[in-house]
């Protein structure tokens, strides 16, 4: 059923599924600054629960349920609109993460996006920038369980941003397994972190930055303790992390730390992180790292208030609609025919399914919009060329599901349909599948089209094709094509297609 946006001043809410701890957060946006109304965090440790195959236990999944579930009463009367839930490096990484995601959704009650690297970057920026705006050039660094971010931006604008496969929990199982701290696991962390972080070192160099910031539960676990220690007054410095590691040293296992302020729960993974940390305050040249303000889960709330906004007025903006621009312009599409075939696509579906909701028909308009991008690669098999590009493609404000969603309504929107049967299996894909290559079809002489001559009747699972007798007759090239796609749907089981009666 169409959904119904939420007013601009209705709180929103944020769920982050992160390798060490899951968080839900609530907040509202309004005249330019955020304020939050309700926080819960819980260390799930999902990332521990990778297996040598890179798939979740069922115990690490079991964690993760419990917790959604719980999260799940926070968000009790919240519409579907108003929640956003994303996933990071474990479920990018998970290979059994389709399994885990369905149970997760029930759990929840809402969808859960797993987002990429770069998109978890981006966010992470969103939030750091708008709860602690400057418009001094900034590194702002996230170290996660399983990865780390780092962005350069200024303002609110991120101008670089990478993510890399190494985090304070991945670390920590591997260099100090047994909670044991050693000067050579040490050695071994720091090199293995250099190792993974090498490729950045001019892309995030000292002259493109003047303030460096840490944004993530490892930076703020060490800051406090530096400042309850009194080393420091919460700057993280090369000194200091060199004290804290030397406190590890001394107390030589995990269960015997006493660091002030350092919680239980993070003194499993402090080797990680306190390594991961002076590696990157070395080798990047960071001579004063600050706590920040704002993290992801404030990112995904200014992200999705925007998302709200951009639904409501035309001046708005939505990211999603900027990087199909932008793509559309890295990969030479011609704009006018992606315009026609939207024009009809997003009529015919309206007509034949008039209670879809706002984002299958956005999702559409977007799978239109970029249906030919494969022609950059070659004009044979472009349809097989243009989904992979839009599934794969760095793609600011998608995520990785929404990515294959769009990528496999480019993928469909020619030739035969066994190849997209797993995709047909679901109502709204199908006819989002079947709008799309009627309007192809319609608009493949690239001239300016009338959207009315050709309408879409739904009974059910069958779909019927509606037109003039005249415009048959001049239209004969197209009818051809017509008759050929009511042969393809007869050939599987999802949808139906047949032409008037008189035919």
């Amino acid at each position: 059923m169409r959904i119904r946006s939420p007013a601009p001043s209705a709180p929103l809410a944020a769920v982050d599924m992160g390798s060490n701890s899951f968080r839900v957060e609530t907040g509202q946006v309004a005249q330019g600054r955020y304020r939050r109304s309700n926080y819960l965090k819980e260390t799930v440790r999902l990332g521990a629960g990778l297996d040598s195959n890179s798939r979740l236990t069922e115990e690490a999944m079991q964690r993760g349920l419990a917790c959604l579930a719980r999260f799940a009463e926070a968000l009790r009367g919240f519409e579907p609109a108003r929640v956003r839930a994303v996933a990071t490096q474990t479920l990018r990484e998970a290979r059994n993460r389709d399994e885990f995601l369905g149970r997760a959704q029930v759990a929840l009650g809402y969808p859960i996006e797993v987002i990429s690297g770069r998109e978890e970057a981006r966010l992470i920026y969103a939030g750091v920038s708008h709860l602690q705006p400057s418009s001094t050039p900034r590194l702002v660094i996230d170290i996660g369980g399983r990865s780390t971010e780092m962005i350069l931006g200024h303002d609110r604008v991120p101008v670089s941003a990478e993510s890399f496969k190494v985090g304070s929990v991945s670390l920590s199982l591997r260099w100090f397994p047994d909670g044991r701290f050693t000067p050579q696991a040490f050695r071994d962390a720091q090199v293995a972190a250099g190792a993974e972080l090498e490729d950045a070192l001019q892309l995030f160099a000292p002259v493109y930055w003047r303030e460096a910031l840490g944004s993530s539960g490892t930076a703020g676990a060490v800051s406090q303790v530096l400042q309850a220690s009194g080393i420091t007054d919460g700057t993280i410095t090369a000194e200091g992390l060199r004290w804290c590691i030397e406190q590890c040293l001394a107390a030589g296992d995990a269960s015997r730390l006493r660091l002030p302020s350092l919680a239980d729960d993070r003194k499993a993974i402090i080797g990680g992180g306190l390594s991961l940390l002076y590696t990157i305050v070395t080798h990047f040249g960071i001579k004063q790292l600050r706590p920040a303000k704002g993290a992801l889960r404030q990112g995904v709330i200014v992200d999705l208030h925007d998302r709200l906004m951009a639904s409501r007025s035309a001046h708005a903006r939505d990211m999603r609609d900027l990087t199909v621009r932008e793509l559309q312009e890295r990969f030479d599409a011609d704009i006018d025919q992606a315009l026609r075939v939207r024009g009809l696509a997003l009529a015919l579906m309206r007509t034949a399914c008039p209670e879809v909701d706002n984002d299958a028909l956005r999702e559409l308009g977007w799978a239109c919009d970029l249906h030919e991008v494969g022609l950059m690669v070659s004009h044979h098999d472009h349809h097989r060329h243009g989904a992979y590009l839009v599934s794969n493609a760095d793609a600011p404000g998608f995520s990785q599901s929404q990515q294959r969603r769009i990528g496999d309504l480019v993928l469909a929107q020619r030739g035969g349909l066994t190849k997209v049967e797993s995709v047909l299996a679901q109502d709204t894909a199908a006819w989002q599948t079947l709008a799309l290559r009627l309007a192809v079809i319609k608009c493949h002489a690239r001239e300016d089209i009338d959207p009315a001559a050709m309408k879409l009747r739904r009974e059910g699972r069958n779909a019927q094709i509606r037109f003039e007798r005249q415009w048959a007759a001049d239209h004969p090239r197209t009818m051809h094509q017509l008759r050929e796609e009511v042969q393809a749907w007869a050939r599987q089981d999802s949808l139906k297609l047949s032409l008037p009666p008189w035919l």
